[in-house]
């Protein structure tokens, strides 16, 4: 059994969470500057087993789809293109950031660490991984 990878896509910074390989626990792995999102997917992909990559999908209130989603298309194309063995999967992203920004306060962080953006997008990866997860339960 692989991995499971969750992606919290941004134009400037995107937010990376892995299972482990039982595909149990969700962990932050890293946030990366957008640019290098594929390269670094690369890298990690050649050491790791991966089953599934998990995409957040930008939704408005309405569950139309955002305006972010003319970044994250082309994004989603790249990836199959890439990966073409790994399947990629949506999940709803609304909400996710300010979860993680509550969750970041509740922790007890010292007020200049809350305000590193990319610890939010990591840990935001993290809460599209575990709505994967309860989506996933639910089906099965």
């Amino acid at each position: 059994m692989g991995r499971i990878l969750a992606i919290d896509y941004g134009r400037k910074r995107t937010g990376i969470a892995v299972s482990d390989p039982l595909q149990i626990i969700s962990t932050a792995l890293q946030t990366v500057e957008t640019h290098t999102l594929i390269p670094f997917l690369k890298d990690y992909i050649s050491r790791e087993t991966v089953d599934c990559i998990v995409v957040g999908e930008p939704r408005q209130m309405n569950n139309q789809p955002s305006e972010s989603v003319i970044y994250i298309e082309p994004f989603i194309r790249q990836l199959k293109k890439e990966f073409p063995e790994i399947p990629v999967e949506r999940v709803d992203e609304r909400f996710t950031s300010k979860i993680a920004s509550r969750a970041i306060q509740q922790s007890g962080l010292k007020k200049k660490d809350r305000r590193d953006k990319s610890l939010i997008d990591s840990v935001s990866a993290v809460i599209l991984l575990q709505s994967w997860f309860e989506k996933n339960k639910k089906e099965h």
